[in-house]
C-alpha cells in the first residue's frame, strides 16, 4: 500500500469513528484540563506522515554536512510530496497548518516551536504533555497548544538535551541545559515529576540587550546606567543579586559589555547563557556526572581553574554554592573587576547568602573572617526586582563599605521610589533615584583613570 493510501485510510478510520460518536451522543464542548489530552481530528494522519517522513529521510536528517536551511528545504519538500493527496478531505488551512506542525516536530521542539520563535515572550513552561503555559510582558497565560502524549514531550526533552551533551532519564531525572540560540532549559521527569514531565525554557534574544534597552524598560535611568559603566571599567567587583526571573542574567550581560575590548575574560556557567561581543572572551560551562556519577565539573572547579588562565575579569553566570569561596578569593587575589549574581532578596540578604554559600565549602572559618573577606571583595551589589506588574527593574545600586564590629555596612547609591504609584494600567511609575550619597570607592575610579561627574549623584529627580 503507498503512502496516500495509507493515509487516506487512517483518514477515513478516523472520520467514521466521529461520525459515529456524533450520531451516538449529543454534541458538547468539554474544556481541556491540565492532564487530558487535546482531541485533534488529524492526530493519526498527522503522526502517519510524520512516521513516513522519519522512514523515508531516515539517516539524511542527522547528516552533519547538511546546514540547517539545507535540512529544512529537504524536510519541507518531503513533506510536501507526502501531504500532497487527494484522498483526505482537508481544508487548505488544515493541510498548512499539519504540514507546519509536522515540520515544526521534526525540525524543532513540537508544539512549543512557534513560541520559541515569538521574540515578544521570555518564557515557555511545560507542565505535562497537556499543559503549557508562557510569559508575555512578564504575566503569565495558558496556551492551547498540547503535545500528543508523554512520550512525544519526553522524545523533545531529549532532542534538547542531547544536543549539548546532557542526558535525562530515571537515574537522573533532571537536567540543565540550553538551546542553540543560548536559552536556558530545565527540565524534570518521573518519577520527580508526578503529573508528567516538566520543561521549563527562559528565553533569550539573538540580538542581546544593550544599556539603552534597560534605559527604555525602565530598569535603569542614564545616570545610573552612567556610574555602572565607570563602575565596570574602574575594575570594581559586582555582584547582581535578585530572585527568580528578576532579569539578573541580562542585567550582567549589559554591564560585562562595558569591559574594555583589550582585556581577557573568562565567563563560568552552568549553561552558557552569556553573549559578550568583546573579541577575547573565554567561555566555560560545568558538566554533570556521567551515567556512572563519575567525569562532573563544578563551577567551583571551573573558578579554580580560570585563576591558572590569566584572566583579566572573571565572570560567572551563578554562584549558588561552594564556588562562592573561590570567587571571593578571586576578587581578593588581584583579579579585581570581576562579576557574578546570587539569587537573594535584597542587597542586605546578598552578603548573608555569600557567608552561607561559603561555610557549604566546609571551611572550619569564624565568622568574622568570612565577612571581613566579603567586604574586602565585593564593592558594589546591583539589586533587581521583579514588580507586580510584570516589569524588571533595578532598585538598589549599593556599595559594600567596610566592617563595623561584626557588620558589614552598605550604602545605597540609587534606590526604586515605589513611592510614585501605579498608572491606570496598573504599570509601576517608579523610577530608580539616587540619594545623594557620594561612594567610598570613588578615589579607586580615578585611581584607575575613570572620572565620574559629581553630579550623577544629586538628588534632582533621578534623570
Amino acid at each position: 500500500m503507498s503512502l496516500s493510501e495509507r493515509l487516506a485510510t487512517a483518514q477515513r478510520t478516523r472520520v467514521e469513528q466521529s461520525q459515529s460518536h456524533v450520531k451516538s451522543s449529543t454534541a458538547k464542548v468539554t474544556p481541556i484540563v491540565r492532564g487530558e489530552p487535546a482531541d485533534d481530528p488529524f492526530a493519526d494522519l498527522k503522526s502517519s506522515v510524520h512516521h513516513s517522513l522519519v522512514v523515508s529521510l531516515g539517516p539524511r536528517l542527522y547528516d552533519a554536512n547538511l546546514s540547517s536551511s539545507d535540512l529544512e528545504t529537504m524536510v519541507r519538500e518531503a513533506l510536501g510530496d507526502a501531504a500532497s493527496f487527494d484522498g483526505v478531505p482537508m481544508t487548505s488551512a488544515d493541510r498548512s497548518r499539519l504540514t507546519q506542525e509536522i515540520a515544526d516536530d521534526i525540525l524543532g521542539y513540537g508544539p512549543i516551536e512557534p513560541y520559541l520563535r515569538d521574540p515578544n515572550l521570555s518564557e515557555v513552561m511545560v507542565n505535562g504533555p497537556y499543559d503549557i503555559w508562557i510569559e508575555r510582558n512578564g504575566l503569565l497565560e495558558r496556551v492551547n497548544a498540547r503535545f500528543a502524549n508523554e512520550a512525544h514531550l519526553r522524545r523533545t526533552i531529549d532532542k534538547i538535551v542531547a544536543r549539548v551533551g546532557r542526558r535525562v532519564d530515571e537515574s537522573s531525572p533532571m537536567v540543565d541545559a540550553r538551546l542553540p540560540d543560548g536559552s536556558r532549559v530545565n527540565a524534570v521527569i518521573p518519577p520527580l515529576a508526578l503529573d508528567g514531565s516538566l520543561l521549563t525554557i527562559r528565553k533569550f534574544s539573538a540580538d542581546p540587550y544593550q544599556v539603552n534597552d534597560l534605559i527604555t524598560f525602565g530598569s535603569l535611568t542614564p545616570r545610573s546606567a552612567e556610574f555602572l559603566e565607570a563602575c565596570v571599567k574602574g575594575a570594581l567587583n559586582i555582584v547582581v543579586s535578585g530572585g527568580t526571573g528578576a532579569g539578573k542574567t541580562t542585567t550582567l550581560n549589559v554591564l560585562s559589555s562595558f569591559i574594555p575590548s583589550d582585556e581577557r575574560i573568562v565567563t563560568i556557567e552552568d549553561a552558557a547563557e552569556l553573549q559578550l561581543h568583546q573579541e577575547h572572551v573565554l567561555r566555560l560551562e560545568s558538566r554533570p556526572s556521567n551515567i556512572e556519577g563519575k567525569g562532573s565539573v563544578s563551577i567551583r572547579d571551573l573558578v579554580r581553574n580560570a585563576l591558572r588562565m590569566r584572566p583579566d575579569r572573571i565572570v560567572v553566570g551563578e554562584v549558588r554554592d561552594a564556588s562562592a569561596l573561590d570567587m571571593l578569593q578571586a576578587m581578593n587575589t588581584g583579579h579585581d573587576g570581576s562579576i557574578c549574581t546570587v539569587h537573594s532578596n535584597s542587597p542586605r540578604d546578598t552578603l548573608s547568602r555569600i557567608e552561607t554559600m561559603v561555610l557549604m565549602a566546609g571551611m572550619d572559618l569564624p565568622m568574622r573572617a568570612i565577612r571581613e573577606q566579603i567586604a574586602s571583595a565585593v564593592d558594589l551589589v546591583v539589586h533587581q526586582t521583579r514588580l507586580s506588574d510584570g516589569s524588571r527593574r533595578i532598585t538598589h545600586v549599593t556599595e559594600v563599605e567596610r566592617m563595623e564590629g561584626e557588620v558589614i555596612t552598605l550604602q545605597d547609591v540609587f534606590v526604586f521610589d515605589h513611592s510614585m504609584g501605579h498608572d491606570e494600567n496598573g504599570k509601576s511609575r517608579g523610577r530608580l533615584r539616587a540619594t545623594g550619597l557620594r561612594p567610598k570607592f570613588m578615589d579607586q575610579l580615578s585611581r584607575n583613570g575613570v572620572a565620574v561627574d559629581p553630579m550623577i549623584f544629586a538628588m534632582d529627580g533621578g534623570l
